[in-house]
């Protein structure tokens, strides 16, 4: 029975028991000779004679070709066998590998592409460089070369060789710096001009306020009186800056000069006051002091100039300067210590009491012009506050104000770097400290 259950057929059995019957005899080997010749006559025999061939086509049959079998007995013909470890024999004119039965084709061989250009180095910016006008430099090297002398009590004194600041606001642009000058660099005196920047309030009724003084050069004072006038003016300045702010945009031009000519008083009669404690003659120790308000407000082009003494406001406009510093007129006549060219009153009585005069029998020192001015703003335009030092060299050196005129007439404001290298443009005969702010309308 089969694993499957089923019962297999008589015949089946007897055929299982025929091929593995124990008591049938074992055949053994053949005693025929088993060799190459003994196998072909046997498969000769088995194969029969080789039959005749038949002349002409039989009808009813195809014709054939007659393949004769090859002799077992010779080895099949073929290619030589190379020896081992010899290579692949390549035809002439083909690269190694490509086929040798393929088309001959000319050699190709892999190419690495060229390195990728180098770019050109990109040559460093230029550094702005202090220059020259004229024919020659001046004798006075562009660089510092001496300290002033200090001491363990004078520390908190010491002024700085430059002072550089900016800004911007509503549709202007300000640049401000102060450098001392060529002969006080070689000779290691202190700085004397001093520059004030400072806003007070904010938003569109914030005021900025740019303060130059100059100072004057061997005045004996151990603190220049520049620095003083700078100060107190921004002092004053800061206390009333929103009625200020208030009269500017509103155009009361007639209250703004009023107001900032005792703002301005006050403080040279506390400038004088000072130069009396020392034993100083005013006049010898008084700087000038020029100022310039300038509204935050982008809706208001008025720029307001005021100031006492020497110095200068300049406007570039279309290529070229104008002095709206008017010139300093001598006031003559008994009521020249009380009042203008316009009526308007230059000295005010502030109840300060000072001390005599160290030259017994001296006049009184003349009255200072107040300078007013209040000018709307073009865009393009370039106003130029100016201490003397600078001043001077603008309005006695044409080279130097058409070379200014040059560079600021396009190319929008220059950045601080630039604008210190044009404020330090030397001229030869001219070598007082520099200071100067400049004001970009857009």
């Amino acid at each position: 029975m089969s694993q499957q259950g089923e019962k297999p057929a008589a015949h089946e059995d007897d055929w299982w028991r025929a091929l593995y019957d124990k008591t049938a005899q074992d055949t053994g080997p053949s005693g025929a000779p088993d060799s190459l010749d003994a196998r072909f006559d046997s498969v000769s025999d088995a194969v029969g004679p080789e039959p005749d061939p038949v002349e002409g086509p039989v009808e009813g049959d195809h014709p054939a070709s007659v393949v004769p079998l090859p002799d077992p007995r010779l080895p099949e013909a073929g290619p030589a066998p190379q020896p081992p470890g010899l290579p692949r024999p390549v035809a002439v004119g083909r690269a190694p590998w490509e086929a040798p039965a393929g088309p001959s084709r000319p050699q190709t061989f892999a190419v690495r592409p060229p390195p990728p250009p180098v770019p050109p180095a990109v040559p460093p910016p230029e550094r702005p460089t202090v220059g020259h006008v004229g024919d020659r430099p001046p004798t006075y090297e562009a660089e510092p070369a001496a300290l002033p002398e200090s001491g363990a009590d004078a520390l908190d004194d010491l002024v700085p060789d430059t002072v550089l600041d900016g800004a911007r606001y509503g549709t202007y642009t300000l640049r401000a710096a102060s450098v001392r000058g060529d002969s006080a660099r070689f000779r290691g005196e202190p700085r004397r001009d001093a520059l004030l920047t400072a806003r007070f309030g904010d938003g569109d009724s914030g005021l900025v306020l740019v303060a130059v003084a100059g100072g004057v050069r061997g005045d004996g004072q151990d603190r220049p009186a520049a620095a003083d006038a700078c100060r107190w003016i921004g002092g004053a300045v800061a206390r009333s800056h929103a009625r200020l702010s208030d009269d500017i945009r509103a155009g009361r031009r007639g209250d703004l000069k009023s107001g900032l000519h005792r703002l301005t008083d006050r403080t040279y009669g506390r400038l004088r006051a000072r130069a009396a404690e020392l034993g100083l003659e005013p006049s010898a120790s008084t700087p000038g002091l020029r100022c310039l308000l300038l509204p935050a407000d982008p809706e208001c082009r008025t720029r307001v100039f005021f100031g006492i003494g020497p110095g200068g406001v300049l406007r570039l406009r279309d290529g070229a300067w104008e002095d709206l510093d008017p010139a300093v007129r001598p006031a003559t006549g008994p009521a020249a210590d009380e009042q203008g060219p316009e009526g308007d009153r230059l000295t005010m009585d502030l109840q300060i009491t000072t001390p005599p005069s160290a030259r017994a029998g001296s006049a009184p020192p003349p009255a200072e012009r107040f300078h007013f001015r209040a000018s709307v703003a073009r865009p393009g335009d370039t106003l130029l506050l100016c201490g003397n030092g600078l001043a001077e060299p603008m309005r006695g050196e044409p080279a130097l104000a058409g070379e200014l005129a040059r560079r600021w007439s396009s190319g929008g404001p220059p950045g601080l770097p630039a604008y210190l290298a044009d404020i330090q443009l030397r001229t030869k005969g001219y070598a007082d400290d520099r200071t100067g702010a400049a004001v970009w309308e857009a």
